[in-house]
């Protein structure tokens, strides 16, 4: 008879990795909103200015996530996990000091933007992979199930305390807590204990002799444009992340200047809507069981449009409703999205192709980010605030498209994953 495996709550350095994880991610929500709150308020930046902010953030992940992918493949991934934590901790503290002495400008925000994005790509690409060498292949869904309730929980009670935190002690040292997050977060992942074996660097996992960088990348894209349900979730999920971050890019903006929010009141809104996203944490698996994962896919995505225009719908008077309504509506639909079609992404992909495809992935729907922040930007300042709202909520409307034309609406169960290595030819 078969026993059950023990609960990764008694696991030791599962528990370090979590731990790590959820200080900072609660530490996380107080920058996603202080430094716009810096921009706003304290530099008088400009939308357009606000907007560019973003887009530099997530610039290295145009830049770096492709090569990213085959670099971690070579190397040990919990000295990249420290490196990013170390790294975002040193920027963020930028920001305080030198607000200390009266220096801090919009470029050191763009400065701390684009170093925390390289710090975030490595980071990001190494965890995936660090998860399943740090416990059993059976313990994996257990794992990441743990670490996406942690997000959750962090983005729901996350934004109130910045908010109390931002109006407290003002937002620059607000900013010092996620700093002091991130040194936490890099020692426990320092105190793990489990012997990390190091990748050889001339040959990958099956005994073949590894190809150049720029070939292993190559490999990547073709694979995922190459692949019918690959390609149909990342031009939907890069669809939605366009005209979702065309919204977002200016939210902070138009809740100050346009709804006239304080940032406690901010704060207090992205919590509630934010408890979504744990709602859908807790039931994503359960809905790709009962409609099947290809319809689960499409239709979380189908609903996540008019969650966002929602936005652009609340009239000054009493604004709250809907934007709660929204952050709810979006939440539930980004987890259950997420947590589908990672998991589809996952099982429908070769062990020996799972970094490249991540990186791949991860490079196509987020390259769409810094564009949309840009174009998110410039319309803020050239058509008005509301009304760029509303061109992300329309446009989020039909990101749908490329699922339901594609074949993945007509799968029902989850595919079993495929073990035999990938080449060229493949």
């Amino acid at each position: 008879m078969k026993t059950a495996r023990p609960s990764l709550l008694r696991h030791p350095d599962f528990l370090k990795l979590w731990s790590a994880e959820t200080i900072s991610q609660f530490g996380t929500q107080v920058s996603l909103l202080a430094i716009p709150l810096v921009a706003v308020t304290l530099l008088q930046a400009t939308p357009f200015e606000v907007g560019l902010l973003g887009t530099i953030e997530f610039l290295p992940f145009i830049l770096f996530a492709l090569p990213a992918g085959a670099w971690v493949d070579r190397l040990r991934r919990r000295p990249i996990l420290i490196l990013g934590d170390i790294g975002r901790a040193i920027s963020l503290g930028s920001i305080p000091l030198a607000y200390a002495f009266d220096a801090l400008t919009i470029w050191q925000l763009y400065a701390v933007g684009f170093i925390n994005g390289v710090m975030t790509v490595l980071f990001d690409v190494a965890y995936q992979s660090y998860l399943p060498s740090l416990v059993d292949r059976d313990q994996i869904v257990e794992g990441n199930s743990k670490l996406e309730i942690s997000r959750s929980a962090a983005q729901i009670g996350g934004p109130g305390v910045a908010g109390v935190l931002v109006n407290l002690i003002s937002a620059p040292l607000a900013i010092a807590a996620d700093a002091v997050s991130f040194i936490g977060s890099a020692l426990f992942v320092f105190a793990i204990r489990k012997h990390e074996p190091a990748p050889d660097r001339h040959r990958d996992e099956h005994g073949r002799a590894r190809e150049s960088l720029r070939r292993e990348v190559s490999e990547g894209l073709r694979y995922v444009l190459g692949h019918p349900y690959l390609r149909s979730i990342a031009a939907s999920t890069g669809w939605s992340n366009l005209f979702g971050t065309i919204a977002f890019s200016i939210y902070i903006v138009y809740l100050v200047r346009t709804l006239n929010l304080t940032p406690d009141v901010i704060g207090f809104v992205f919590g509630l809507g934010n408890a979504g996203t744990l709602v859908g944490a807790l039931v994503a698996a359960r809905i790709g069981r009962w409609l099947g994962v290809g319809p689960a896919i499409v239709g979380s995505m189908f609903v996540s449009g008019p969650g966002i225009l929602l936005l652009g719908l609340a009239p000054p008077e009493f604004p709250i409703p809907f934007l709660v309504a929204s952050g709810f509506i979006f939440g539930f639909c980004a987890l259950t999205y997420n947590i589908n079609q990672v998991s589809f992404r996952q099982a429908v992909t070769p062990t020996a192709m799972q970094g490249r495809m991540n990186a791949t992935m991860r490079f196509i729907v987020w390259g769409t980010i810094p564009i949309g922040m840009m174009v998110g930007g410039f319309l803020g300042g050239a058509i008005g605030l509301r009304e760029t709202m509303l061109v992300g909520g329309v446009g989020s409307l039909f990101a749908f498209l490329p699922l339901l034309i594609g074949p993945l609406r007509h799968l029902r169960e989850m595919p079993m994953p495929l073990q035999e290595p990938v080449t060229t030819a493949a």
